[in-house]
């Protein structure tokens, strides 16, 4: 068992004592037990917090400002949900679910400079502990050809809660040595989540600008080597068009193909008053060819609509793989033209998306199963 491995190997490098390694193990073997439920709605696992502990370093040019960010660095509640113990397969199609979603593996289209960072986790404590160590070449933001450059951190997919670093005044290369704690996540819920870290340029008097971010799945990282990176800024997606959450189901007994869209989040503002007025339009499509056309009531003035409408579509078993579901989300206007928001292709071979494509293949292989997923909107 991988739980077990890790847990080992933390007892062979004196990382965790013998007692610690049997409530580690009893916790562990307690979530693979699937007797054991927790009640519903509650988080039924240790509480997950972040704090950050400013380093000692010292700043290399101006002096270094705290910032207060919404969520705060000190003694906050990072949302914890404790499942059963999830098997490598599915943290692998989890992982690819949350790369699709936030990460553009396009080329950087300008230099936005690059941020050096750690990462180690403390198997004992469960804890993951990133230090944002500095910055490299960042462009210049202000009209003294400097920046004022900090660091927002976020653990995809959540959002809510995020920990900022403090602003390096007039530099473009600053050092900021700090530390934080994302605490209570065992290492099999790092898994599944996405290190965001954001680079932003302070303004007094207006709203900051953003410089650039980077993206990195904690799938893909060895923590027990304690990994140190450079990594490559990218510049700041223009285009981001929100989320939809929709279910596929598939019954081959009467050829019945339902998809349901539940809710989206995050919807691009495409009105004077910084909302829109989405509605949902799916065609059905044989290839290039549009065979049925639905559509859901428009929801004003709201870039969170809660949509809970189910098409069904009569789709032959031997034609479900050569299918698609073009899925747009529009905004409706009263005097021109409605706007595309954003769309997804939902597809066995040619879907918008490594999501999509496997949303539709997960419904395929498991027939009369209600499939739930997110997916990101793209604008064309």
């Amino acid at each position: 068992m991988e739980i077990a491995a890790s847990a080992l190997d933390g007892l062979k490098n004196n990382r965790i004592g013998k007692l610690a390694l049997s409530r580690f193990l009893s916790q562990s073997l307690a979530q693979l037990d699937p007797s054991s439920k927790s009640p519903a709605g509650g988080s039924g696992g240790p509480t997950a917090g972040a704090t950050a502990a400013p380093g000692s370093g010292a700043s290399n040019a101006g002096s270094a400002e705290p910032r207060t960010p919404t969520a705060g660095p000190q003694n906050k509640q990072l949302q914890n949900v404790k499942g059963e113990h999830p098997s490598k397969a599915f943290l692998q199609s989890r992982s690819i679910s949350l790369v699709d979603m936030y990460i553009d593996n396009s080329e950087p289209s300008e230099n936005v400079g690059q941020i050096h960072f750690s990462l180690e986790y403390d198997f004992q404590n469960s804890t993951l502990i990133l230090r944002i160590i500095q910055g490299k070449d960042l462009p210049a933001k202000d009209l003294s050809g400097t920046s004022d450059p900090y660091v927002r951190v976020t653990l995809l997919p959540d959002k809510k809660h995020r920990l900022e670093t403090k602003i390096k005044r007039r530099t473009l290369n600053p050092r900021w040595n700090e530390t934080f704690y994302f605490e209570g996540f065992p290492i099999q819920k790092l898994q599944s989540r996405v290190l965001h870290l954001h680079v932003f340029d302070y303004d007094r008097f207006s709203r900051d600008d953003s410089i650039g971010e980077m993206f990195l799945p904690l799938c893909q990282v060895d923590l027990s080597e304690k990994p140190s990176f450079w990594k490559a800024l990218k510049p700041p997606a223009k285009d981001k068009c929100g989320e939809l959450l929709c279910s596929l189901c598939y019954h081959p007994s009467n050829s019945i193909l339902t998809l349901t869209l539940l809710k989206a989040r995050n919807l691009k503002a495409k009105d004077i008053n910084g909302k829109s007025d989405p509605y949902v339009k799916v065609w059905l499509q044989f290839g290039d060819k549009r065979i049925e056309k639905r559509k859901t009531p428009i929801f004003k003035c709201t870039l969170n609509p809660v949509f809970n409408e189910v098409f069904s579509f009569n789709v032959p078993w031997e034609k479900i793989r050569e299918c698609s579901l073009d899925v747009m989300v529009m905004d409706f206007d009263n005097i021109g033209r409605n706007e595309l928001i954003g769309r997804i292709q939902l597809a066995g071979k040619n879907g918008s998306g490594a999501s999509e494509t496997k949303h539709w293949q997960d419904m395929i292989t498991k027939p009369r199963q209600t499939i739930v997923q997110w997916h990101r909107l793209k604008p064309e």
